[in-house]
């Protein structure tokens, strides 16, 4: 299965901060070129900065300021013709109280999936993969031999049923002992299980589809899932705030750190191997990054017109699976390939969330790319559903 190789084990004395909830929060910033009105004619609501900077808990917004008992800072980016803003609010680093820098890096979590989906369907587009072939076709021996055919394209819609291995990674007493941990390419998946459910019958969203998509993606390249990932959308957009880690826990350049609440303090949860995630949620960025990245992507710069409209094509008739017994109960589907649709008021937008501890983030667009929003929230307690603060950003920016 794995190996657990120790990473830095320096690192692993893991500073703990009492009464960190007194620092002060940083103030909002936003370039000069950066407007709240609208540049061209608009239905979408208009940004409200008192409301912006009200969600993201800056300082000028009075109460709710951060940190507070949720989360110790936030950075918010919105752009497009429909109006334009970007504010930080909390601390990057509680030693020393220097506010949160907004080209910071972050853990972007299962965002990374958007990039893997992308990859993938550049190699469908070059004819090197077949979404209707099969795992067993490219990776003959991997899946265990009474499993049914699985195709590429119920991998890449999360309908595929796989599991992946049932560690507890987002509870802190999990993290702190295995933070460091190597993880081997494929050991992410648990094969010792059948599938969930018959492969296309439902759609459940998790890790798994996407880490076999990195193991598709290095058995028809020859390379690395990173390289891949590196030659095909970070270089030739020059995301220079973005990268594939492997196996190195630290975030390098600016950025806020991540901090877990506990009985002591906050405990600095930063520093995390990544090689658990990979190809599932393992990439680093910045706000600017994903926001270049959706606006090439949703625009046809980084796929050909057929497999483009694929990343907004929710299978149909398909409901997402909830693990019980009930058809009847289970919800629509909701994901393409890599990134979701998503309602907010009356407004459809489609785009990928992802958590890590310390790290909540996500962005998303209307399909016009008017309105475009990348977070990320330094969330205080790892796992969980999406915080209230997340939720108030996604809120102020198009509801």
């Amino acid at each position: 299965m794995r190996k657990r190789t120790r990473i830095l084990a320096a690192a692993a004395a893991t500073a703990i901060v009492a009464g960190a909830a007194g620092v002060p929060s940083a103030a909002v910033a936003g370039p000069r070129e950066c407007l709240l009105a609208p540049s061209a004619p608009t239905t979408l609501p208009l940004l409200s900065e008192s409301r912006l900077e009200a969600a993201i808990g800056a300082a000028s917004a009075g109460t709710g300021r951060l940190p507070d008992a949720e989360a110790s800072g936030a950075l918010v980016q919105i752009r497009g013709s429909a109006g334009c803003w970007q504010g930080t609010a909390g601390v990057a680093d509680v030693r020393t109280g220097a506010g949160v820098p907004q080209n910071g890096r972050f853990r972007i979590g299962s965002m990374t999936k958007a990039f893997t989906a992308v990859v993938a369907l550049q190699l469908v587009a070059e004819g090197r993969l077949d979404l209707d072939r099969t795992v067993q076709h490219y990776r003959p021996g991997l899946l265990p031999a009474d499993y049914p055919p699985i195709t590429v394209r119920q991998v890449l819609t999360y309908t595929s049923g796989l599991n992946g291995v049932g560690v507890p990674h987002k509870t802190p007493q999990w993290f702190f002992a295995h933070r460091y941990d190597h993880w081997a390419d494929g050991s992410q998946l648990d094969l010792t299980r059948p599938p969930a459910f018959d492969p296309g019958e439902h759609q459940r969203y998790g890790n798994a589809d996407y880490w076999m998509a990195g193991l598709l993606i290095q058995q028809v390249t020859g390379n690395s899932w990173e390289k891949e990932i590196r030659d095909r959308i970070i270089r030739p957009l020059r995301l220079h705030g973005t990268t594939t880690p492997v196996d190195d826990p630290r975030i390098t350049g600016p950025h806020a750190h991540g901090y877990e609440t506990t009985d002591e303090g906050w405990v600095d949860v930063t520093a995390a191997n990544p090689s658990l995630q990979w190809s599932a949620a393992g990439i680093v960025s910045t706000a600017a990054d994903l926001d270049r990245f959706m606006v090439a992507l949703f625009s046809g710069k980084l796929l050909p017109p057929a497999q483009l409209e694929l990343m907004f094509t929710v299978p149909p008739d398909t409901t997402a699976f909830d693990g019980d017994q009930d058809p009847d109960n289970n919800p629509p589907a909701s994901y393409g390939m890599g990134i979701g649709k998503f309602q907010v008021g009356a407004l459809t937008l489609w785009g990928k969330t992802g958590d890590r501890p310390g790290y909540t983030s996500g962005m998303g667009a209307t399909r016009d790319l008017s309105r475009r929003l990348v977070y990320s929230v330094n969330t205080l307690r790892m796992g969980g559903e999406m915080p209230g603060r997340a939720q108030q950003i996604i809120g102020a920016a198009f509801g």
